[in-house]
């Protein structure tokens, strides 16, 4: 028989639950747009009805692995986030922030795009 996940990390020593908390912080923190999806607890439907697309196109734009920046920040707007693209160097890290405004710069509307 099974048992609950509490009783489990209850008995676990002190380490091992920190480096399991660490792994999960490590996996919440990096995963593919499906996941993001899940663990926002939306479904396809309910992203395409957000973005004024069919359920087809999210489920095809969630196995991209190239897109416009402007689309997937309206990928993560309409999850209720925003995008910030940042640049890791070995002496530190930078916001790259020419691109929060690109609708604006180009003339266009807010309206999703899947380009």
């Amino acid at each position: 028989m099974s048992k609950p996940y509490s009783i489990l990390r209850e008995k676990m020593k002190p380490s091992a639950r920190e480096e399991a908390a660490a792994k999960t912080k490590a996996l919440l923190n990096a995963m593919p747009l499906q996941d993001l999806r899940h663990a926002r607890n939306l479904s396809q439907e309910q992203l395409a009805q957000v973005l004024s697309v069919k359920q087809a196109a999210v489920s095809k734009l969630e196995k991209r692995t190239d897109m416009y920046i402007s689309t997937l920040r309206n990928f993560i707007k309409a999850m209720g986030g925003d995008l910030e693209i940042i640049a890791n160097f070995p002496d530190g890290s930078v916001k790259i922030n020419q691109f929060e405004d690109i609708d604006a710069k180009i003339g266009r509307s807010n309206s999703p795009s899947f380009g």
